[in-house]
């Protein structure tokens, strides 16, 4: 009975995705809500200028449009899924929104001061806590606990402490995966497989209405990416990017496995960090010389590989092969581990 599920959410996913493009691309031009390239990135990157952004927005339908049409008729045939697996999916998907939210209204308040700023980063880690918390906390009215599972470890409670941390993981998850937005096509790259994997992991625990959702975002990243391959037509902005941290998060504690985000995060983890490490080093650096010296070329990440004239496609595709192994990586732990 699975399959009546899985199959009519990707193709949801993937075509109102897909479909929205020959719209929304147009509408976003109309409007004139184009990126503004920062003065500090790479100077080829100034031919980008004015593509249109917030195209997040795509992907965000499909999605939601997937799991709210397909989940609750396959469960008014199937029987009743119970309330806390249901918080898990809906209260999941509505914290990814949320995220999106707070994207889109960075990114409009960028466009509408035409620079490319938009909340503070006060504003916006402020906003993120209270998403993650609001989820958590309808998690706990839903009967949730305060364990996790660890692969070829078992079960183990971690108190009140857990609150915090799964805070703070779903927070910098989130900012990560914003990171690694900055190139045509990287981030859907990567999201499509991290959401794909996941999903095949609670399709293998049998926990079939998460699976699908990560199934639909995985294909609306798919179908998103017809439009934002290099050279990419739209971009996803912050709306879209924030929505995939949130979906990742998602699913991770949907799963009650949140430790599968560090192999098949292996990229976005890489990304934030090379920003933490370039910051720390050059801020180390200016105290002792006097003058602050630089890890990488450019960070993210992403971008010291650009300085180091690699083209977009080369990094989309050696980062998807990282990804992959990563997502096979916990594939295996679930398969072999749980």
């Amino acid at each position: 009975m699975s399959n009546y599920l899985f199959w009519p959410a990707m193709l949801a996913g993937f075509g109102i995705t897909a479909l929205l493009g020959w719209w929304m691309i147009p509408f976003l031009h109309k409007l004139k809500f184009g990126q503004t390239i920062r003065e500090v990135g790479p100077s080829w990157h100034k031919k980008k200028q004015g593509t249109p952004t917030m195209g997040g927005l795509m992907f965000i339908a499909g999605t939601c449009a997937a799991v709210c049409a397909c989940i609750p008729v396959y469960y008014s045939l199937a029987g009743r899924e119970t309330p806390l697996m249901m918080t898990k999916i809906f209260g999941g998907l509505a914290m990814a929104v949320g995220y999106g939210a707070i994207g889109f209204m960075d990114d409009y308040i960028g466009i509408v001061k035409k620079r490319n700023l938009g909340l503070t980063e006060r504003q916006k880690l402020i906003l993120q806590f209270l998403v993650a918390a609001a989820y958590l906390f309808t998690l706990r009215l839903a009967g949730d606990d305060t364990a996790t599972v660890i692969p070829f470890v078992g079960r183990v409670e971690l108190g009140l402490l857990y609150y915090p941390l799964a805070a703070v993981l779903i927070v910098g998850l989130t900012n990560a995966v914003n990171f690694t937005d900055g190139i045509d096509g990287l981030n859907a790259t990567v999201s499509l497989l991290v959401f794909g994997s996941l999903g095949l992991c609670a399709g293998l625990l049998s926990m079939t209405g998460l699976s699908a959702m990560g199934l639909a975002a995985a294909a609306a990243c798919l179908g998103f990416l017809l439009w934002n391959f290099h050279p990419a037509k739209v971009f996803m902005g912050d709306t879209g990017s924030l929505f995939l941290g949130g979906m990742a998060g998602a699913l991770a504690f949907g799963l009650d496995m949140p430790v599968l985000l560090l192999p098949v995060g292996l990229i976005y983890w890489a990304e934030i960090l090379s920003v933490v490490m370039q910051v720390a080093y050059f801020k180390s650096t200016k105290r002792k010389y006097g003058e602050g010296r630089r890890l990488f070329k450019m960070t993210p990440i992403h971008h010291h590989f650009e300085m180091c004239k690699w083209s977009e496609v080369k990094i989309c595709g050696v980062f998807g092969l990282v990804t992959l192994l990563g997502c096979a990586a916990a594939v295996g732990a679930v398969v072999w581990g749980v």
